[in-house]
C-alpha cells in the first residue's frame, strides 16, 4: 500500500547539541537528497559523539538511493556496513527505532521477508516514538513484508502468516478506527486466510471508515476499490460455482451501492 514513501529520520533529543554534519545529513535524508545526506553523514561519523547516529543516516540513505533510483547492490552492501556498525546503546529512543526499520529494510530489500517483518515487529515496539505517519508507514512495511513471505509459502505457513496480520490490524482497528493501513489489511488479510465475507465486510467498513481522515481518504479508498473490484469479486463470484458470471454482475453492483450511499 504505502511501501514506496519514507520514513523520516527523528533528530535527537537535544538536536541543537548534535554535530552540524549531523544536523544537515537528518534534513537532506528527510529532503529526500540521498547522495547529500550520505556525504553529511560521512562527515558526521568522523566525531566520536556523532558517529552511531550518522552511521545510522548513512545506512537509511543507501537503502532509499537503492529502493528508489539505483538498485546498485553497493548500495545495499554499504547499507549493511552502517548498520553493522551502530552501536545500539549510543542512539536515542528514536534513532534505536530506526536502527529496527533499517534492518528491516535491508533484509526486505534482498527478498528475506519473514526476517524483515521480524525486525519491522521489534520497530513496532518502540512506535509510540514515531509520527502517526511514519507509524502507519511502519506497520504497512510490516504487513507487506509478512504478505510477501506467505506469497512464497505453502498454504499453511500462507495461512499462518496472514493471520497475524490480521489480528495486529483487529488491534490497531480497535485503537485506532482510521487507520489506513490497518483498514487496508483488514481486508486483504482476511482474503488471504480464505475468509472472503469477512474480507468483503472488512473493504466495505473501510469504505465507509475512511472520510474520517480525509488526509488519507482518496488513496485509501481507491485501494480498497482496486482490491475489491479486481480481487475480491472474481474471487467471491468463482466460490459460487456456476452462476459464476452472474454472481460477478450482482456483487459489482452491491459494491457500486455502497459506494453510492457512501460518498
Amino acid at each position: 500500500m504505502w511501501v514506496a514513501l519514507v520514513m523520516s529520520i527523528g533528530a535527537g533529543p537535544v538536536a541543537a547539541a548534535e554535530h552540524p554534519s549531523l544536523a544537515k545529513a537528518r534534513a537532506l535524508y528527510n529532503a529526500a537528497d540521498y547522495d547529500a545526506a550520505i556525504a553529511a553523514a560521512s562527515t558526521a561519523r568522523a566525531d566520536p559523539a556523532a558517529a552511531d547516529a550518522a552511521a545510522l543516516v548513512a545506512a537509511r540513505s543507501h537503502l532509499e538511493r537503492y529502493r528508489l533510483r539505483s538498485s546498485d547492490p553497493a548500495d545495499l552492501a554499504a547499507a549493511r556496513e552502517a548498520l553493522s556498525a551502530v552501536r545500539l546503546a549510543a542512539l536515542s529512543p528514536r534513532d534505536q527505532v530506526d536502527v529496527w526499520v533499517g534492518f528491516g529494510q535491508a533484509l526486505y530489500l534482498s527478498d528475506m521477508f519473514g526476517a524483515a517483518a521480524e525486525l519491522f515487529e521489534t520497530a513496532l515496539g518502540g512506535a509510540a516514538l514515531l509520527p502517526l505517519r511514519d507509524r502507519w508507514l511502519l506497520l504497512d512495511w510490516w504487513a507487506t513484508a509478512l504478505d510477501r513471505e506467505a506469497h512464497a509459502a505453502g498454504a499453511e505457513r500462507r495461512t499462518m502468516a496472514l493471520q497475524r496480520v490480521m489480528a495486529r490490524m483487529e488491534d490497531e482497528l480497535q485503537q485506532d478506527p482510521t487507520s489506513a493501513p490497518a483498514n487496508y489489511w483488514m481486508a486483504v488479510s482476511a482474503r488471504g486466510t480464505g475468509n472472503l465475507e469477512r474480507a468483503w465486510s472488512a473493504a466495505v467498513a473501510a469504505w465507509v471508515r475512511a472520510p474520517q481522515r480525509p488526509d488519507t481518504a482518496p488513496t485509501l479508498r481507491a485501494d480498497i476499490d482496486r482490491f475489491v473490484t479486481t480481487v475480491l469479486i472474481p474471487e467471491r463470484a468463482r466460490a459460487r460455482g456456476a452462476r459464476e458470471q452472474a454472481a460477478a454482475g450482482e456483487l459489482r453492483a452491491e459494491w457500486d451501492l455502497v459506494k453510492e450511499q457512501w460518498p
